[in-house]
């Protein structure tokens, strides 16, 4: 997913006029194009077309935001997703929308008869407000409706209509309906039991949001679990953090990572303050292990605190039986990357320090002043919250917070039913690149 980033721009104007006065003017751009006007003629004139016509605003002034502070966690969800879905269903009944040629780029400035069905393609989504007319030129309106498109789809906004973009915007209207209707049943079964404080993580947007009173009081940008380490969906209760925490690796990380890392560098634990114990807390040099073997699997491996310890500053603990946990990471790089998919099943937390001063502020003698001198000193303590907080980790990869503005991301673990739905190639060749050093990539402990 490459090229994209959004803010959204466009026109009060209603989109029924732009077709009905450009629809002679489009097919003589691209010959034999008539039917397919005829048919977004009559598509967006339906009459249970439903109230998309007025959702935009071109101005440069006035940037309608794709994001919402209306969590996705929520009956509001629900009703926007009900009513995007009978918007869908009209857009599959008339017959979808056109494929787009993905042939070479397309930015501001461009000249092409591809920009055409790139115009219909972002109209009948709601995407492209209706004075654009049906130029083959990429203009600035094209370049707005494109930002806003990439927007809803996760991709960075930057208006280069490219692979990812035109990946998202080939699917077909029909399995996008379908995985409306796949996520509406997945949001409605966590309502009932939703608390007026909570975390509720994302896998496959890769974000996190705070939720308090019915709003979204924080955002968070994630790294959640590779292919073949997923992320799990669960629910718990936040119960405490660790500032300054130890890392101890799992033996599914020893055995992976740790023993072929060894035998290629015999320094890397010392190198990267990893200690070993045996089962009665005695440090175990690393010379006096066999790394040709499994044999470091049967003891302890701990990393100190510090700057490269694996979690960072923090680890928020909530109980489950998958072993994951929340945690900041020394990688910070790692949250400007389009794939987010990285880490070995827990979720790693963008500016993680601002969500844990929310989480604790409950605790006496816990404000922000105190956490960040502590997280200074590089000592070991931990905070016990005197109210848990419900954590729901989730697999939403679509929604919508207002019926125009529908939101759909890749569905990286295929539990959607159709392959379209999961960009497979993309990911296999993202993490097969991705064989650098665990503990410098920020590796957790699942």
């Amino acid at each position: 997913m490459a090229n994209a980033t959004d803010r959204i721009q466009g026109k009060r104007l209603t989109r029924r006029n732009f077709v009905l006065g450009t629809a002679a003017a489009s097919a003589a751009l691209m010959p034999g194009t008539v039917l397919a006007q005829n048919a977004l003629s009559d598509l967006l004139q339906a009459p249970s077309r439903g109230n998309w016509d007025d959702q935009f605003d071109t101005r440069g002034t006035n940037v309608r935001q794709v994001a919402s502070n209306s969590p996705t966690l929520s009956s509001n969800t629900v009703a926007s997703m009900q009513a995007a879905m009978a918007n869908y269903q009209q857009i599959v009944q008339m017959g979808g929308w056109p494929m787009v040629p993905d042939g070479q780029p397309m930015r501001l400035g461009v000249q092409s008869p591809a920009v055409v069905a790139l115009r219909q393609r972002l109209a009948i989504s709601g995407d492209l407000p209706a004075s654009a007319g049906a130029s083959q030129a990429f203009d600035t309106y094209v370049d707005a409706a494109v930002k806003r498109f990439q927007a809803r789809h996760g991709l960075p906004a930057d208006g280069v209509a490219s692979t990812y973009t035109y990946k998202a915007m080939n699917v077909p209207a029909d399995l996008r309906l379908g995985q409306l209707q796949t996520n509406i049943t997945r949001i409605e079964s966590k309502l009932g039991e939703l608390a007026d404080r909570f975390v509720m993580v994302n896998i496959p947007a890769a974000s996190i949001e705070a939720v308090e009173n019915g709003q979204v009081v924080q955002r968070h940008t994630a790294i959640v679990g590779k292919v073949d380490r997923q992320t799990p969906i669960l629910n718990s209760k936040i119960t405490n953090l660790n500032l300054n925490p130890y890392w101890h690796a799992p033996a599914s990380i020893v055995r992976r990572d740790i023993i072929p890392l060894m035998q290629k560098d015999p320094t890397y634990l010392e190198r990267n303050s990893i200690r070993i114990f045996d089962g009665s807390g005695n440090e175990i040099p690393p010379q006096s292990i066999d790394w040709n073997t499994d044999e470091a699997v049967k003891y302890l491996l701990r990393q100190d605190p510090g700057k490269i310890n694996a979690m960072a500053s923090v680890k928020i603990n909530f109980p489950n039986p998958h072993a994951v946990y929340m945690h900041d990471t020394p990688q910070q790089s790692l949250f400007s990357e389009l794939l987010r998919f990285e880490s070995s099943g827990c979720v790693r937390v963008q500016n993680v320090r601002d969500l844990i001063v929310w989480i604790a502020r409950d605790v006496p003698g816990w404000d922000r002043q105190r956490i960040e001198q502590v997280i200074a000193s590089r000592q070991r303590e931990d905070i016990n919250l005197t109210t848990t907080i419900p954590v729901y980790f989730s697999y939403f990869t679509a929604w919508a917070t207002d019926p125009s503005v529908v939101q759909f991301r890749d569905d990286i673990y295929q539990r959607d039913g159709a392959q379209q739905l999961a960009m497979t190639d993309v990911n296999a060749t993202a993490y097969a690149a991705n064989e650098q050093n665990p503990y410098a990539r920020g590796e957790d402990g699942y």
